[in-house]
């Protein structure tokens, strides 16, 4: 019988112990985390390098547009692109865009957390499944099925809506009346975008409610809260940074939607008033380039698009730098 000392089979203090046999398996783990972390490490440059690119590539080709334009481009209503003089300006565009978009997030955001809430909270266990996947399939149906639905369908159903904030609000100046007649309004496609963004909304939002910690919702229910206090203190507060994330997603979705908008929001012509009123048309940046593709014939037309989609760009990246600011301090002030 071989003789064991007590040393070799019991390490001392400070020693670990001599495993041969996990030698291979740690060096295989550490291979495995360098290799993913170089590929996370990768994937997130290559992203970064693609956006940096694309930019880079729109300034390019706006730059030389911007120089030979003679009007502001920042604040002229003008879109007149072609000849040896061009004057085009981004204003009435930037307004359409960022209107429309703010009314569909004003409507999808609290919708769609109260749809949410009602999944994850409220309804049964036999309706949350189903009601979760039916909203979901809003998510599937293509942009121009929505617009079509909107000019065909429920467009004669919002006009009288939009009559009625005619007369009872044309005081104020986003409902006052226009000259614009039907659905094809900046008001109307607010609520389409609305419809499409709120699966987006809906989802996220379901998904981060679903995961707050057990340990919060029953210390507010053993304190005597009832159902809606335990949700307004316990739930909404750790599901704020993703109801937030959700919403910049769907902002950006609105600001770059571009099939439905084209069917439904009517162009304003040459010389009618522009007016801050929501019941007015005009068109958004992803609109107006899908409209005019056909006019990318000389390089001084091109580059003007090119700057129209430019400034769509930059403002998509600071609506979500802005996102990412408001989760971080979030994040610092809950910890």
């Amino acid at each position: 019988m071989t003789s064991t000392s007590v040393t070799d089979e019991v390490p001392g203090p400070g020693r670990r112990p001599s495993l041969g046999g996990d030698r291979a398996g740690t060096g295989t783990g550490r291979l495995g985390d360098r290799l993913f972390g170089g590929a996370a490490v990768g994937a997130g440059l290559l992203v970064i390098g693609l956006v940096t690119l694309i930019g880079l590539f729109l300034l390019w080709k706006a730059i030389p547009a911007l120089a030979g334009n003679e009007a502001n481009f920042l604040t002229s209503r003008e879109w007149q692109v072609s000849g040896d003089h061009p004057r085009f300006g981004i204003v009435e565009m930037l307004w359409t865009t960022v209107a429309a978009s703010g009314i569909a997030l004003l409507i999808a955001v609290p919708v769609g957390v109260a749809v949410a809430l009602f999944i994850t909270h409220y309804a049964p266990r036999w309706l949350s499944r189903p009601a979760a996947n039916l909203v979901d399939l809003l998510a599937a149906v293509p942009s121009i099925v929505y617009g079509l639905w909107g000019l065909r369908t429920f467009g004669p159903t919002f006009v009288p809506v939009q009559e009625w904030l005619t007369a009872h609000l044309g005081w104020f100046p986003p409902f006052s009346a226009t000259s614009i007649s039907g659905s094809g309004t900046i008001l109307f496609i607010g609520v389409v975008l609305a419809i499409m963004v709120l699966p987006i909304v809906t989802a996220l939002s379901r998904e981060v409610f679903a995961q707050t910690p057990v340990s919060h919702v029953e210390g507010a229910l053993a304190l005597g809260a009832t159902k809606w206090e335990m949700i307004r203190t316990a739930v909404l507060p750790f599901g704020r940074p993703g109801v937030i994330s959700a919403s910049m997603l769907a902002l950006g979705r609105a600001l770059g939607e571009t099939i439905a908008v084209t069917i439904i929001v009517s162009a304003l012509a040459q010389g009618t008033p522009w007016t801050w009123s929501l019941l007015n048309g005009g068109e958004t940046f992803a609109s107006r380039i899908a409209n005019n593709a056909a006019e990318f014939d000389s390089p001084q037309k091109t580059g003007a698009f090119i700057a129209a989609g430019l400034v769509l760009f930059v403002l998509t990246f600071v609506v979500n730098a802005i996102a990412r600011v408001v989760i971080e301090r979030r994040k610092a002030f809950s910890e």
